[in-house]
């Protein structure tokens, strides 16, 4: 018979049962070694562990052997010898720890043998697999934890930059007054807003939703940020006054887009303040919703207008839109995650709501994330952003409710 790669240890301290056992295993192509007690087996046991076991030894030595195979880490069953029929023995032997009872003669029924081998040799094999694959997994997991570690550390990071990107809060800026807040649903938002002064007279606002979430969505952040902040520089040093025009700034978007290539597209809300001329100039990219307009003791109205979204289209063109400022006012804009806050069956109905909310007097951040308990939501479905703008003096010659 063609040589076997499996190994088989014989303890038996009856030298004839225990050559013959060897002889007839060796004939079905095992390796065999035989020792005739456990103190002679311990050498092999320390040198290679076989994979099975023929032992005919008491059940308080069967269970020692089967404690230091286990301790070893091995998954090696033992057959135990019997001289007797005795239910008891049997019993006690499996009890110990023993895969198998056979009645000595060990060679007696020799097809028995082979059935009992080929059993217990498969058991191991699938134990042994089992054991491999329980090893690959912990060192999986284990990789995976620190993969983990390491990817929290950097959108803490990044995080971090994002917030250093953002306008400072709270700020007064001519006759104006300017705050906003943003809550990501992950570590890094989607969402993003600036505003700044272009002139003593303007002020430009916007208010972008990148599509996706995570750390792809947060670069077109940082892309907007530095895209900003190169307009601004090349308005100083009159290179450029791409930054003037609503829909020339969505156009220096769109192309920064899709020169990226990462397939992202944005929404975008981007809007200009003249104070003197007390009038608003804006240009929609497919933002949604729609700013809010309130004039103290007048209409709130959502403002109108529509285009098409940035990153998608080669030349798309892009409409301005201007109303007038001719009261006190209070200008909100939002990201679409603010109306997954709202409890309302229909888009139709949390439009409603948001709109009641802010002709019902919460104009300014803190009342808006007040009335729709935002501090205490600890998972948001989407990113949140709003940005307010409202007058701090008023017209002047007009007194002003705050």
């Amino acid at each position: 018979m063609a040589s076997r790669t499996e190994r088989i240890l014989i303890i038996d301290a009856d030298e004839k049962s225990r050559t013959d056992l060897a002889r007839y295993l060796e004939s079905r192509g095992f390796y065999v070694t035989g020792c005739a007690d456990v103190s002679a087996a311990s050498s092999q046991l320390g040198h290679a562990i076989p994979d099975v076991l023929f032992a005919d030894l008491p059940a308080t030595a069967i269970r020692d052997l089967a404690g230091r195979l286990e301790e070893a880490e091995a998954a090696t069953p033992i057959v135990a010898g019997s001289t007797t029929e005795s239910s008891q023995d049997v019993v006690s032997a499996l009890r110990a720890g023993a895969a198998d009872v056979i009645l000595k003669p060990w060679t007696d029924d020799r097809g028995l043998i082979d059935g009992v081998i080929a059993r217990l040799l498969d058991r191991a094999r699938v134990s042994r697999l089992n054991q491999l694959y329980r090893k690959e997994l912990e060192e999986a997991n284990r990789d995976l934890r620190a993969g983990i570690s390491e990817l929290r550390a950097d959108q803490s990071a990044g995080r971090k930059v994002q917030l250093r990107m953002l306008p400072e809060r709270h700020q007064i800026t001519g006759g104006l007054s300017v705050d906003h807040l943003i809550k990501p649903s992950l570590y890094l938002s989607g969402d993003f807003l600036d505003y700044f002064r272009l002139s003593e007279d303007k002020l430009l606002v916007y208010i972008a939703d990148v599509s996706g979430h995570g750390a792809s969505s947060a670069f077109v952040t940082v892309l907007l940020k530095n895209l900003t902040n190169r307009l601004q520089r090349n308005l100083r040093r009159q290179s450029s006054d791409d930054i003037l025009y609503p829909e020339r700034f969505l156009e220096r978007i769109n192309s920064e887009l899709l020169d990226t290539g990462l397939g992202k597209h944005a929404t975008v809300f981007v809007g200009i303040i003249s104070e003197s001329e007390r009038r608003l100039r804006y240009a929609v990219g497919a933002h949604f919703p729609m700013p809010i307009l309130s004039f103290e003791g007048g209409s709130t109205t959502f403002l109108e207008g529509s285009g098409l979204p940035l990153g998608l289209f080669e030349s798309p063109e892009w409409e301005v839109y201007e109303v007038a400022l001719d009261k006190p006012f209070h200008l909100l804009l939002f990201s679409d995650g603010i109306l997954e806050v709202i409890r309302a069956k229909s888009l139709e109905e949390k439009e409603r709501r948001l709109l009641e909310l802010v002709s019902g007097g919460r104009h300014t951040i803190a009342s808006l994330n007040e009335a729709l308990s935002l501090d205490a939501m600890t998972e948001l479905p989407d990113d949140i952003a709003i940005v307010s703008v409202s007058d701090s003096v008023g017209i002047p010659g007009t007194a002003s409710s705050h």
